[in-house]
């Protein structure tokens, strides 16, 4: 099989780049015949503009070449830059998988004219597949272009090796874009109270900043919090190994690959109750699931963690497993290999 697969420029920070690369560290270039074009990356307007212009250069030079293309999208911008994509392979009569990652699509969608919607609705339906990756994403993409074309897909990881994980040490890590959506906001709205409960409590906050006044409220809570930038590879599994409560308090989350990383390094996870979220965290059995733009029930949450060891090892534990049966990369790829070879026939 031949795929062309269009995305995030692979070097992007976050979740669709590290699916990818995901893919590309189970072997999945070795299993078909892949080429990836990177659509976006960081940067100035300028530079993003050059970007897809030269990612659209070279779809139309190979796309000849390809029976199927595999389109990851988000919403906003992301939907808009695929949607060329996605019309001028269906103009070359090419097969087509749009791979929906975004959390968000719904408001998106619904802040949309009547007109607008309709025209989403109809590139949509250009796909003869469409992945999601989560149950409720399936649910309302079905009810715009069909439940057939539907299948659930959730985002997966490599799985470490086991680790021997030291409950009780109060270090918490947050992973992603460090902005208000994240419900960064409140998190270190809640930490000065918590560090009074709990003196030795540790706040690490990995990514990168997109709101300045984020930044100076993190400068403020040095005693407490600490940024410690966009970090990957060795390091960032330094940091999943030693920290042993993971926090998302994010206003929505498509699925979280942060949060699969944490759960396969038995961290304790407190989480918001939005999105896929819920299908990862089984309040009580594989974390602790808190309300969005709650403070209080975030600092609730967190508070149980920090003051239960022993809960924590029985939470990291069953996540720890729940990741392993459920959340291999290996599994979804063989899933994913399925839906190209249905396409294709």
């Amino acid at each position: 099989m031949r795929i062309l697969m269009i995305g995030p420029d692979r070097s992007v920070h976050g979740g669709i780049s590290g699916v990818v690369n995901n893919y590309y560290e189970a072997g999945l270039d070795k299993r078909v015949r892949l080429t990836y074009i990177g659509t976006m990356v960081e940067g100035s307007k300028l530079r993003k503009l050059l970007k897809a212009a030269a990612a659209y250069l070279c779809f139309l030079l190979w796309l000849p070449g390809f029976g199927l293309v595999h389109v990851n999208m988000a919403s906003d911008a992301s939907y808009y830059r695929k949607s060329v994509f996605v019309r001028t392979a269906r103009l070359f009569r090419k097969r087509i998988v749009i791979h929906q990652h975004g959390g968000d699509f719904e408001n998106f969608y619904g802040g949309l004219s009547d007109k607008g919607k309709e025209r989403v609705r109809r590139v949509l339906a250009m796909g003869d597949a469409f992945v999601v990756i989560a149950p409720y994403l399936g649910e309302f993409f079905g009810r715009l272009i069909g439940r057939e074309k539907i299948t659930v897909l959730p985002d997966s990881i490599p799985i470490p090796p086991p680790v021997s994980k030291k409950y009780g040490c109060r270090r918490i890590l947050f992973l992603g874009r460090i902005c208000r959506e994240k419900g960064i906001g409140e998190l270190l709205g809640v930490m000065p109270s918590l560090k009074e409960r709990f003196p030795d409590v540790r706040l690490y906050l990995g990514g990168i900043f997109e709101d300045p006044e984020l930044k100076g409220q993190v400068e403020a809570l040095s005693g407490c919090t600490e940024w410690i930038g966009w970090v990957s590879g060795e390091e960032k599994e330094k940091y999943l190994r030693e920290c042993d409560i993971f926090v998302l308090p994010s206003y929505f989350e498509g699925q979280s690959v942060a949060i699969l990383e944490a759960m396969a390094y038995s961290c304790t996870v407190v989480a918001s109750n939005v999105g896929g979220i819920p299908q990862m965290i089984v309040e009580g059995k594989t974390g602790i699931l808190i309300e969005p733009r709650n403070a209080q029930d975030l600092e609730r949450g967190l508070a149980e963690a920090l003051s239960d060891e022993a809960l924590c090892r029985r939470l990291g534990g069953s996540a720890r497993g729940k990741v392993e049966a459920e959340f291999s990369i290996e599994e979804n790829m063989e899933q994913l290999l399925l839906v190209y070879k249905k396409v294709l026939e």
